[in-house]
């Protein structure tokens, strides 16, 4: 039986910034700590080769998998930093330039020195003023050896790709370029610190905590070597500032991360095998940083995991193991709380607290430009501010009704403030240590062990299953502790519409000026302990997509927990809806042809991914046949101007999902794109905390069926859309939308990306819009997401849910994000039983077998078995699918 020893990390604080992520577990293993006593500790062969040489044994599967085993963890991550190389390193490579300020040195300011944005200088600066490569730094020594196992292996083999690699072999988009190198553990740390801040932190790295400067003075950066001219430094500034207050601007919802997902524990009360089984569904970026990476690692009597994880991450995140399985939502809780500090009168670098002075401190950064024909790149130089909490702000920027630095206060009423944050996703040292014990986990109790030791998923929530039929939910995301009494401040100015509409935009305003509204220390910090987390265990089901915890099961509610992991008793969105309700009676199809748990009513896991692909939608179901009864007593009257007839005709048809074959599927989501906005006043049954999923609902028979009918107009308005673009009302849904994968340039080079695929046409639809549980939609960016790699990037038409207005080379609905990694799993008397899919396949490089193999096989509705044991991995083996790889 395993042996748990598990040690919790301690918390350091510098005066300048609060570090948080230590709380995060250090280790759950019988080892010794590498960072104390006057003698080297033991060795432990489980974590580290005993001669110190690293070798791996690399198994490909279908679909271009690797099933990596070595005799330690150290070098299975060395195996597995090495083929996600060899499948991602133009995107590892960039996320390292990203991770250390370094884009402006490489790829410069803009587009070019004269002209230009400059929002690569503006991210490069407050990744250091967010501590992301000094606090990886700081970090390092402090980690377990279980995560400098995992980070040094992984970036050995990362390196032992690059190295032995031809630049010139390299993917088109970062061929023969001096930015893909070997890396450091300090460079993969900080690449998980932004992975950390992705719901926090992350979006103030655009414009927020650049602009954030006292009264009179610039936020422009100053040269302090130049090669340009005096006029080409003052526009370059301009432009900087320019840059760093749109993007600001366009910051409106702190709850809106780009990133949902489904995910479904089920019990043994509703499984064919009497055991548990999951539904694991992120909706995730198709390009850039967050896409998934598919790999088993084993370590024989130590570790035997099969999952996908971010890019850079050395363990996989959403995984199974012989006897447990989880998947991961983004929460509905916040990351960070603001802070309104009181200034002294007279003097913007000095706060008061508590009536005792504090100091607003001061830190000088650098970062190097390249410029355009030059041989030296142009070095800058910014000042940035500092509070106890950490970086300053120009909230003002985010939302106008804010006070600048300097002005009267929105908590503090006549007296002059300025803004900063806390982070709880700060550090993140104990990522890999979190993941590692949940893999390493045998039954419930060791799992709950990893959160009740201060263990951290960061900015999501964990569904989980297991053999012994238990299903079980927690938010586990990094959440600040408030006292009793500033929860009751919070839900108290919640009263007044300006501070909600603050809060439900995802910001959480506190007064600095008085320590009750600080962070409550507990062993994990200032962040809250498992006692305080929303969880639930169930023997039928638990379920998450992206609504609170609240919901979870409506059998058994969870309330009372703190309102900063998000609303209760408040409406739930349609995917969670659609999704109970699947739960709750799957012996009801709505529009599909199949029952999704069969004529049992019990689950398999080839069910469970079936229920991802039947493609129903909430709205579709609610709505439709109203819809279709509205279409009938309009008949050909004209509804604003525009006759309705062969549209409603082709809805009277529609078989109300989202399949490739689907007829009128495109009308009903341009509907809904402009019924939305009128649906919370057009429902006249309303929301009911003990009916979250049937209400709200029923739509205003006020003017129904006339040309003045709301649901009506709504429709109209979207068929103009489509006829814009010659749209036919009884158009295939896989016609107009698809798949296309673009890019093939190099970042900031100034040529045009261009399509690597063909069309590959999408089955699923908007989870907000639709209402669709398959959740796919459009990504309207001209890059990578979160990198500087170009893309081809639709320009859509409003209230279309990203329809594309013809430019550009893109037509009907790109779809670039979505249902990504995605499975279903069942334990049964021989083991996990898993099958599934990576929507836009492993590889990034247009010129792998496995750049689109797995696309087609999703279009297609061909899923892969997930080889597990041994004798399955031997069965999907392909073609000279084997190597060992070694460090010498």
């Amino acid at each position: 039986m395993q042996t748990w020893n598990i040690r919790v990390a301690r918390v350091s604080r510098g005066a300048a910034l609060v570090l948080l992520g230590s709380t995060m577990l250090a280790g759950c293993f019988d080892s010794n700590s590498s960072s104390s006593g006057p003698s080297e500790p033991p060795l432990d062969t489980n974590l580290f080769p005993a001669d110190g040489k690293l070798e791996a044994t690399i198994r490909i599967t279908e679909g271009g998998v690797p099933h990596v085993k070595a005799d330690n963890l150290k070098s299975a991550a060395f195996g597995h930093g090495y083929m996600q190389a060899k499948d991602n390193v133009c995107l590892l490579a960039e996320a390292i330039v990203k991770a250390r300020s370094e884009r402006a040195k490489y790829f410069g300011g803009g587009p070019d020195i004269g002209g230009g944005l400059g929002l690569n200088i503006v991210t490069d600066f407050s990744y250091k003023a967010q501590r992301i490569y000094s606090g990886a730094e700081a970090e390092l020594p402090t980690l377990s050896e279980e995560s400098r196992a995992l980070i040094e292996g992984f970036a050995e083999g990362y390196n032992q790709y690059v190295t032995e690699t031809d630049p010139a072999d390299f993917p088109a988009e970062c061929e023969s370029e001096e930015w893909v190198k070997p890396i450091t553990p300090v460079d993969l740390l900080a690449h998980y610190r932004i992975i950390g801040q992705y719901a926090s932190g992350n979006s103030f790295a655009t414009g927020v905590a650049f602009l954030a400067v006292p009264p009179n003075v610039s936020p422009a950066p100053t040269p302090v070597s130049t090669v340009v001219s005096n006029e080409a430094v003052e526009q370059l500034q301009k432009k900087v500032v320019r840059a760093a207050t749109a993007s600001a601007r366009s910051v409106q919802d702190f709850t809106d991360t780009g990133l949902a997902s489904n995910a479904w524990g089920v019990g043994k009360s509703m499984t064919e095998q009497g055991r548990g089984a999951l539904l694991a569904n992120p909706h995730f970026p198709y390009t850039g940083h967050r896409r998934l990476y598919e790999m088993q690692m084993t370590v024989p009597g130590y570790i035997n995991v099969h999952g996908a994880g971010l890019l850079g991450t050395a363990i996989p995140l959403i995984n199974f193991n012989e006897n447990l399985a989880w998947s991961h939502t983004v929460s509905t809780s916040r990351r960070f709380t603001w802070y309104e500090l009181t200034l002294k009168d007279g003097d913007d670098l000095t706060y008061i607290k508590d009536g005792k002075e504090k100091p607003i401190t001061v830190e000088t950064f650098q970062v190097e430009v390249k410029v355009p024909g030059m041989p030296e790149p142009m070095v800058l130089e910014r000042d940035f501010y500092f509070s106890e909490y950490g970086p300053m702000i120009a909230a003002d920027k985010i939302n106008p009704s804010l006070p600048a630095w300097g002005d009267n206060g929105a908590l503090n009423s006549g007296k002059r403030v300025a803004l900063t944050y806390r982070d709880a996703n700060a550090n993140t040292g104990g990522l890999l240590d979190t993941w590692l014990q949940m893999s390493r986990a045998t039954n419930l109790s060791q799992f709950k062990d990893v959160f009740k030791n201060c263990g951290s998923t960061l900015w999501v929530n964990t569904t989980y299953a297991d053999d012994q039929g238990n299903a079980f939910y927690i938010d586990s995301s990094s959440v600040p502790n408030l006292s009793e009494k500033a929860i009751a401040l919070v839900n108290l100015r919640r009263l007044q519409p300006a501070y909600a509409g603050l809060f439900d935009q995802g910001v959480t305003l506190l007064d600095g000026s008085r320590s009750i509204e600080d962070w409550v220390e507990t062993q994990c910090g200032g962040l809250t302990t498992y006692e305080q987390k929303p969880k639930l265990v169930r023997t039928d089901w638990v379920q998450n997509s992206n609504s609170s915890h609240w919901s979870t099961n409506p059998d058994e509610f969870l309330t009372g927990y703190s309102p900063l992991y998000g609303d209760e008793k408040a409406p739930i969105n349609a995917r969670t809806r659609l999704g109970i309700k699947m739960l709750q009676d799957p012996m009801d199809p709505g529009y599909s042809p199949d029952l999704i748990a069969g004529q049992d009513g019990k689950f398999n896991a080839k069910e469970l991914l079936g229920t991802i692909w039947n493609n129903r939608a909430w709205y579709a179901e609610q709505l439709l046949p109203e819809l279709q009864q509205r279409c009938s007593d309009i008949g050909a009257d004209p509804v604003d101007g525009r006759d309705l007839s062969a549209w409603c005709q082709a809805l009277g048809s529609w078989d109300g999902l989202y399949e490739l074959n689907s007829k009128g599927a495109h009308i009903f989501r341009v509907f809904m794109a402009n019924y939305l906005g009128n649906m919370d006043v057009d429902l006249t049954k309303p929301f009911s905390p003990a009916d979250p999923v049937g209400t709200p609902a029923l739509p205003s028979q006020n003017n129904a069926g006339t040309a003045t009918d709301t649901m009506l107009l709504a429709l109209s308005a979207g068929v103009g859309a489509l006829e814009s673009q010659g749209i036919l009302p009884t158009a295939e849904l896989g016609t107009l939308q698809y798949y296309r994968a673009s890019g093939g340039v190099k970042p900031e080079s100034g040529n045009t990306p261009s399509f690597q695929t063909d069309k590959i046409a999408w089955h699923g639809g908007d989870g907000n819009v639709d209402g669709a549980f398959n959740a796919v939609g459009v990504y309207t960016g001209d890059v990578a997401e979160d990198t500087r790699i170009p893309r081809i990037a639709p320009s859509t038409i409003p209230r279309t849910a990203g329809l594309s207005d013809g430019s550009n080379g893109v037509d009907g609905w790109l779809m670039s994000r979505g249902t990504s990694w995605h499975f279903g799993l069942e334990f049964t008397d021989n083991g996990p039983e898993a099958y599934g899919l990576i929507s836009y396949s492993q590889s990034s490089d247009a010129n792998s077998p496995y750049f689109e193999d797995q696309t087609q096989m999703y279009s297609d509705k061909t899923y892969r078995k997930l080889p597990f044991t041994e004798a399955e991995i031997t069965a999907s083996l392909i073609a000279n699918g084997e190597m060992t790889i070694s460090s010498e």
